[in-house]
C-alpha cells in the first residue's frame, strides 16, 4: 500500500517537471548562454576597424584595462548616479507621502482606488514612448517654449537638451514620473503590513501623526525601503531608452547626459564586441554585489 501511493506520488510530481522545461529552455537560451558568451567574449580582442575584421585575438585582461584606462568609466558612472538620485529622491519623498496618505483610514479619502490607479498609470506607458513625448515637448518649438515665450518668461526659445542642468533634469524627471506610481504600491503594501495595534498604541499615547510616521512607520518599512533603494539603484545602472531617445544617442551636452548602457550600445554598435563584453561584466558584478547587499539586509530582518 505504502509503495503503491509513492509510485502514484513521484507519477504526478513528474508533471512539475515537465512544467518547468519551458521555463529551463528559455532561461538557458536567452539568459545562461549569452551570458556565457559576454564573459567569453570580454577576453578577446573582436572588432571591425572599416572593412577589416580584427580579431578574435584572445587579450586576457587588457579590455578591462582598457575600460578603466581611457577616463570614460567615470565619466559614464557619473553622469548615470547623478540622473539617478534626481530622479530617485523626489521618488521616494512623494510615495512615502502619497504611500502615508492612502494608507491612513483617518483620512477616508474619497475616490482613493481611482488615484492609485491613475499614479500608475504612468508606469503602463512604454518608456521609448514616454521619451519621445518630452522630446516634442520640449523642443525648440514644441509647446513648453511656445507657452514661456507667450508668457512673457523669455524671450527666445530655451534649448532644454543644449544644457546640462535641463537635459539631466528632463531624464530624471522622467524617470521619476513613470516610477513613482509602483514605488507608491510597493510602499504603500508595506505600510498596510504593519499591525494596526502599533498606530492605536501610539494615538492612545498622544503622539501625533508625523511622531507616528518617523517613530514606527519608517522603522518598521525599513525593508521595503531597502528592496525600493536597491532596485531603482539598478535599474538606474541600466538606464538607457529614456536618455537615448531624448539626446539622439549623443549624450548631449558633451555627453554629459551619456550613461554606462549608451556607451555599452555604442560599442555593440561599432562591432567592438571585446569592450562591449568587458563593460557588461562589469555591470553584471556590480548588480551582482547589490544584489547580494539586499540579500543580506533582508535575511538579517527577518532573522
Amino acid at each position: 500500500m505504502a509503495k503503491a501511493k509513492k509510485s502514484q506520488v513521484v507519477k504526478y510530481n513528474k508533471w512539475g517537471y515537465i512544467f518547468l522545461i519551458p521555463f529551463v529552455l528559455v532561461y538557458l537560451i536567452f539568459q545562461l548562454i549569452p551570458l556565457f558568451t559576454t564573459i567569453y567574449n570580454s577576453f578577446f580582442e573582436n572588432y571591425r576597424q572599416g572593412i577589416v575584421q580584427v580579431g578574435p585575438n584572445f587579450v586576457g585582461f587588457q579590455n578591462f584595462v582598457t575600460i578603466f584606462t581611457n577616463g570614460d568609466i567615470p565619466t559614464y558612472f557619473s553622469n548615470t548616479m547623478i540622473m539617478w538620485i534626481l530622479g530617485f529622491v523626489p521618488q521616494i519623498l512623494i510615495s512615502l507621502l502619497l504611500g502615508a496618505w492612502f494608507s491612513d483610514t483617518r483620512l477616508r479619502l474619497k475616490c482613493a482606488s481611482f488615484f492609485k490607479t491613475v499614479i500608475y498609470m504612468p508606469n503602463l506607458i512604454m518608456a521609448s514612448a514616454f521619451a519621445m513625448l518630452f522630446f516634442t515637448l520640449f523642443s525648440d518649438i514644441g509647446p513648453v517654449n511656445s507657452l514661456m515665450i507667450q508668457m512673457g518668461l523669455i524671450s527666445q526659445p530655451y534649448k532644454f537638451l543644449s544644457h546640462t542642468i535641463s537635459a539631466r533634469g528632463l531624464v530624471a524627471f522622467m524617470n521619476c514620473l513613470m516610477w513613482f506610481g509602483n514605488t507608491t504600491i510597493l510602499l504603500m503594501a508595506g505600510m498596510l503590513g504593519i499591525d494596526s495595534a502599533l498606530f492605536e498604541a501610539a494615538q492612545v499615547d498622544g503622539a501625533t501623526s508625523t511622531q507616528v510616521f518617523f517613530k514606527i512607520t519608517l522603522p518598521l518599512l525599513r525593508p521595503i525601503l531597502l528592496y525600493v533603494l536597491i532596485t531603482s539603484l539598478i535599474g538606474g545602472l541600466q538606464m538607457f531608452d529614456v536618455p537615448q531617445i531624448l539626446t539622439n544617442g549623443d549624450g548631449s551636452p558633451m555627453r554629459t547626459s551619456m550613461t554606462l548602457i549608451m556607451y555599452l550600445n555604442k560599442h555593440l554598435y561599432s562591432k567592438n564586441f571585446g569592450l562591449a563584453g568587458a563593460l557588461s561584466v562589469f555591470l553584471f558584478i556590480i548588480t551582482g554585489i547589490l544584489s547580494l547587499i539586499v540579500f543580506k539586509f533582508t535575511t538579517q530582518e527577518e532573522k
